[in-house]
């Protein structure tokens, strides 16, 4: 199937979309003060009024649900919209990126730059996983890897409990090797980051070792862990791509209508790449008109399979369509363009024979197109 680019669909799906939904959604920014309310209130009880021990983890999970939402605020924000002004966006990137001390500027150049602009490309975009190559030429791919959801492993789970913090701090280091910002840039970012890093540490001496592992260390693991679910389940079923095509290389993952409420309708990823500087309130839209143009290619399937689908495969790519893990020669499909998953069996990539023979050309499955809106 010939890749296409960002701009062919875009051609293609403007005309039959309204006007409105190119539109900055200012009421998206109601999220920022009931977010910032719960997590704060939430903080505070833990701290001055600890309830009962089986109430604690309930707090903790509220906060870090919050902790969240702020963070899909600030994802939106950053990408212009929900405001334009790049100042008042940065403002508000920081104060939603705060639990994870992200600086706004990094993100613009990491998430908005270098990811969208080449999503799921080996060796440029720092969200894809390795290429077997990569994975046996770097002890340091090869320990992040390996502590990866993946190949049916328990321990994956550390990528999703801790996920987003680790891959935020790796890439402030390593924006000088990759060139993400100038060395002012980088030096202000370094600054954005240590400021929100100064408030926890200042907060976990006011608050002692107890309370702020309730107030923040548990709602921190609770926010990778809804993050991690998005970030990993957009991509990295998906197959590595010389043509950032976003049909090809990107999930969208659906749930309940109150989750994709809660969670800012963060799902219509490929909805999301198609046109970034869209509310994601308008996914639906998008995705109605993805269907009726593009049926074969439009791909969607719901979060737990996706899910499900990456603890059973493995996250090294040997091919741009085949997932192997090295350590047992066992190999996966990647996710190929036959539609909405969400109503198949499973959307995990089928297993490929462990011998040398060569592997199957099929897709992963063949898919039914759902017949109506999730």
């Amino acid at each position: 199937m010939r890749l296409l680019s960002i701009a062919d669909y875009a051609r293609d799906i403007r005309p039959h979309l309204p006007r409105e939904v190119f539109a900055p959604a200012r009421s998206r920014l109601l999220w920022l003060p009931i977010h910032l309310a719960v997590a704060g209130l939430g903080m505070w009880l833990l701290w001055q009024h600890p309830p009962a021990l089986w109430l604690r983890p309930l707090v903790s999970l509220l906060v870090g649900a919050s902790f969240a939402g702020l963070t899909f605020v600030a994802h939106e924000t950053l990408h212009g919209a929900v405001v334009r002004h790049r100042g008042i966006r940065r403002v508000i990137g920081w104060i939603g990126f705060l639990p994870f001390a992200v600086s706004p500027r990094l993100w613009e150049a990491w998430h908005n730059g270098v990811h969208h602009g080449h999503a799921n490309l080996p060796g440029t975009d720092p969200d894809t996983y390795p290429t077997l190559a990569e994975y046996e030429g770097s002890a340091k791919v090869r320990a992040g890897t390996d502590l990866a959801l993946g190949r049916s492993r328990l321990l994956g789970g550390i990528s999703l409990l801790i996920g987003f913090s680790i891959q935020s701090l790796h890439v402030l280091v390593d924006a000088p090797r990759r060139k993400l910002l100038s060395r002012r840039e980088h030096t202000i970012a370094c600054l954005e980051s240590a400021v929100a890093a100064s408030i926890w540490i200042a907060l976990a001496v006011m608050m002692g070792p107890v309370a702020f592992l309730w107030a923040f260390v548990l709602p921190l693991l609770v926010a990778n862990t809804v993050i991690m679910s998005f970030i990993l389940t957009n991509h990295s079923l998906s197959p590595h791509t010389t043509v950032n095509d976003p049909l090809i290389n990107s999930l969208s993952v659906t749930g309940p209508r109150w989750f994709e409420w809660l969670t800012q309708d963060f799902g219509f990823h490929v909805e999301h790449h198609l046109f970034p500087a869209m509310s994601a309130r308008h996914g639906r839209s998008v995705r109605k008109v993805l269907r009726a143009r593009w049926p074969e290619r439009y791909q969607s399937a719901s979060l737990p399979k996706a899910l499900r689908a990456l603890h059973r495969s493995a996250r090294v790519y040997e091919t741009s369509t085949t997932l192997v893990d090295p350590k047992t020669g066992r190999r996966w499909q990647t996710l190929a363009p036959f539609g909405d998953h969400s109503s198949s069996p499973s959307v995990a990539p089928a297993p490929a024979r462990v011998e040398r023979a060569p592997r199957r050309a099929d897709a992963v499955m063949a898919l039914r197109p759902r017949s109506s809106e999730s």
